[in-house]
Parts: C-alpha cells; structure tokens; sequence
C-alpha cells in the first residue's frame, strides 16, 4: 500500500437525510489502493449508509465521492453545475466497486457456479466459457470451487456469503464494500467468512468493512473509523483507534463491545 500516491477513494462532506433525520453529517475521509479500511460505531450511527452512498445506492444530499479521479454518480454539465446520473449512466462505476450485503441475495434457480458467472456474462459481455473459467477460479479462491454444481439453498449461510464474495470478486473491482457481512449467520459460521475476507485484505485487495467484529477490525484493518451520530468521532490506524482511543465515546464503545465479546 502506497500512501504517498493519490487515494484511491475520496469522500468529501457526505450528507444523507431521511425527511427530518439526519443521517450523515459531514462525512470526509480516503481509501488508498491496497487499503482495508473498518467502519465501526453503534447500531444508527450511519455506517450501512455511508457504505451504500460510495456507490450511490443511496443517493447522497451533498458532498462528493470520487474513485480513481472520476466522480460518482454525478456529471458535470457545460454550465459548470453537476448533476445526477442516470442509472444507466452510473452502471460502469457501479461495476468497479462490488458490495457484498449481509444477506446473501443469491438465485435459488441457479447454481453457485452460475451465480458467480451472471454478471460476467450480462454486464461484461464474457462468453460463458470465459465466466465460468473466472467464476471457477473466485469460488476456488472463497475455497468452494467443490460446491460449483450445488444450488444455494444446499449450502449453509456461511458457504451462500462465500459464493456472493465470490461473486463480487468476479466483477474485477476496484473496490470491494461489506456491509455487515457476518450479522445474519449463525456464530459457528462466522469464522469461514471472516477468514476470506482476511485473505483478502492480505492480498491487498481496497476494501471498506462496517462490522461489529472489533477484534476482526483489529486484526485485519489498516484503518478505523468510529461514526456516532452520522459523525466521524475518530479515526486512525487499527492499533490506535482500538488500543489506544482517545474520544470519550470511543473508549466507552469498544469497552461494551469487547467485554460483550
């Protein structure tokens, strides 16, 4: 990781609002190439938020997200204003940065190794030969390459998570965002998936994290960030946030959470 090279990602003054909720209040902060970056903070706080606005999931109220030196999810017109694309217009970008969801949203009809292979086909224009050469190779990479002829619904929810980073691998993205990845499977099955995405943060894969796994953040993240309120409270490198914090709230919060643990 080169953190003397331009980020990879920068947010600028991100704001969301539901009606009269502020959601997001100023969020500002960078990614480098190769970096995995951990959003922590309490349930409400705006992490899930701030992940599906990078990708416009949610369309954010103010502020700006740029990958790569190209702005997300808004044009610059010949007035000098920018305005919002399309969501034909936002397709390519969205293809360069996956997100893996703390449901699975795999299709029951298909088999993992066709679930892995869709979007190659459909969005990359790949013949099925070459997606599923690619989809083999991610699913031998989460370790399922075995379970490629299987039907999700004969995978346990650990395997189905494995197959949708699979997935999300297979479209070659910059930059790989998971919301929660682990919240809706059973304990004994966390740890296959926490495992994969360690991996991958190992092989330098540009990663942003909203988990609740503090010790996993710890372990696995080059960076923290600790939201409250739709703030950033505190920010820094995994060992300081977590070990060393210095917000009051920041101290109070990973005490609960790891004398929970």
């Amino acid at each position: 990781m080169n953190t003397t090279a331009p980020p990879l990602l920068q947010v600028r003054d991100l704001h969301k609002r539901y009606g009269p909720l502020d959601v997001l209040k100023g969020i500002s902060f960078d990614l480098h190439k190769g970096e995995t970056l951990s959003l922590i903070g309490p349930s409400g706080s705006g992490k899930s938020t701030c992940l599906r606005c990078l990708n416009f999931l949610e369309r954010p109220d103010g502020g700006s997200v740029t990958l790569d030196h190209q702005r997300i999810g808004q044009r610059q017109g010949g007035n000098g204003q920018w305005r919002f694309m399309t969501d034909s217009e936002l397709a390519p970008q969205r293809a360069g940065i996956a997100m893996v969801f703390q449901l699975f949203y795999l299709w029951p009809h298909l088999t993992v190794r066709d679930n892995v292979a869709l979007a190659p086909m459909k969005a990359m224009g790949l013949s099925r030969a070459e997606a599923y050469e690619r989809a083999d190779a991610m699913l031998a990479k989460v370790h399922l390459h075995h379970k490629a002829g299987e039907y999700p619904e004969r995978l346990s929810g650990g395997q189905q998570q494995r197959v949708a980073i699979a997935r999300a691998l297979a479209q070659q993205p910059q930059l790989i965002l998971f919301d929660e990845p682990t919240s809706a499977l059973d304990p004994e099955l966390v740890g296959e998936v926490l495992n994969v995405i360690h991996e991958l943060a190992d092989e330098g894969r540009s990663m942003i994290l909203v988990t609740h796994e503090i010790r996993f953040a710890r372990e696995t993240a080059d960076r923290v960030i600790f939201m409250e309120g739709g703030h950033i409270v505190e920010q820094g490198s995994a060992g300081d946030v977590i070990d060393r914090p210095q917000a009051v709230r920041t101290r109070q919060f990973l005490g609960q959470m790891l004398t929970a643990a």
